[in-house]
């Protein structure tokens, strides 16, 4: 069956409902088309490739989205959007470190704004706060969705959520290793076994792709728990849900963001995402990351403290490996944990979903 990414929920706002009605997208990437920054982008011209008409970014203006980012084929990359053919939407495709749009780029959204295309970011500065850019909407009529925007003001209930929706939550050694890229791999793989799977976004590219969920990083922190519980509760329909994680639990800016996440959505299986080679936390060079082992071991015990959870696998993120690296370090990272690794990109995410079938039997 075909995987549904596309999801409406009760949960999120009418401009999150209408984010999949957009089927002419310029990608905004300009000057920062990498792997470190794109990520949104990339996200985009793998999950929505048929949606995305053009990437913006000058400096690679007349290569492919498939010569640049590895992903999104013959789609171009342009140097202006004049040259986009009647594009619906421009849609910030970067998450910058502070989350801040670069000023340079002001003049290529005022002019979206000025030929009434909507503008859709994941910033966590909001577009309609600028004083310039809601001006320049209300004039012209553009809209401008901020998706981090919530309004989530209530703490957990903490009952039990259905028995009947068996609960996967991604959850990692660090920022930005795949997790949003697992959830929805594995849930494409169970949905080819047959199996009615779900996924539950949780951070501004998830929800840019599904058209569903909640920004959790950007939910007060007395109602991270409560928004991630409720977030479920939209999806329990589903036999599985593959719940999007964010940060790390040892973090040391984001770990509460990870721990409200883990409690509310009480999952009865975890799967543990890193990057090979990675050894220091991202965006904090003089701090080393924890053992694998010791962040298993802190996942399971804190998330067992609201429901019975463990982990049942590893998706490993091996960009930076070759063939016969990427073997070693999967055979590595099986015999010292006992547990099923494999890249769910790079080989599919079988391995994982027959742990998860074979743990809930």
């Amino acid at each position: 069956p075909a995987v549904a990414f596309h999801e409406s929920s009760s949960t999120i706002s009418d401009s999150y409902k209408q984010l999949t009605d957009y089927h002419r997208i310029v990608l905004l990437t300009d000057g920062c088309s990498s792997p470190f920054l794109a990520k949104t982008a990339i996200s985009m011209l793998r999950y929505r490739t048929a949606d995305v008409a053009a990437v913006l970014d000058h400096e690679q203006s007349g290569k492919t989205a498939g010569e640049v980012f590895g992903f999104g084929g013959a789609i171009p990359v342009i140097g202006s959007l004049e040259e986009a053919a009647n594009p619906d939407a421009l849609l910030i495709g970067i998450a910058p470190p502070g989350g801040r749009l670069p000023e340079a780029w002001r003049a290529v959204v005022l002019q979206a704004i000025g030929a009434k295309v909507d503008l859709i970011s994941g910033l966590h500065q909001f577009l309609c706060n600028d004083a310039e850019f809601a001006a320049a909407a209300k004039a012209s009529g553009a809209r401008l969705i901020d998706v981090r925007k919530n309004s989530e003001t209530e703490t957990g209930i903490g009952s039990g959520l259905s028995p009947d929706c068996f609960r996967i939550h991604t959850v990692g050694h660090d920022c930005s290793v795949g997790k949003m890229v697992a959830a929805m791999e594995i849930q494409r793989g169970l949905c080819q076994r047959g199996i009615d799977a779900g996924f539950a976004a949780t951070g501004q590219t998830g929800i840019m792709v599904s058209g569903a969920g909640i920004p959790i990083d950007c939910v007060v922190a007395d109602f991270v728990n409560g928004a991630a519980e409720r977030l479920v509760r939209q999806f329990e329909h589903h036999e599985m849900l593959l719940i999007e994680g964010q940060g790390c639990i040892t973090h040391p800016a984001y770990s509460g963001v990870t721990l409200g996440l883990l409690h509310g959505c009480a999952p009865d299986a975890l799967v543990m995402c890193y990057e090979a080679t990675r050894t220091h936390v991202k965006g904090f060079g003089d701090i080393p990351l924890q053992p694998l082992s010791r962040l298993i071991m802190l996942y399971e015990q804190m998330a067992s403290t609201r429901h019975p959870c463990r982990v049942i696998g590893l998706a490993v993120n091996s960009r930076l490996l070759d063939d016969t690296e990427f073997t070693e370090e999967k055979k590595r990272v099986s015999s010292e944990l006992d547990l099923p690794v494999c890249d769910v990109l790079r080989e599919g995410p079988d391995a994982l979903v027959d742990a998860i079938i074979s743990y809930r039997n």
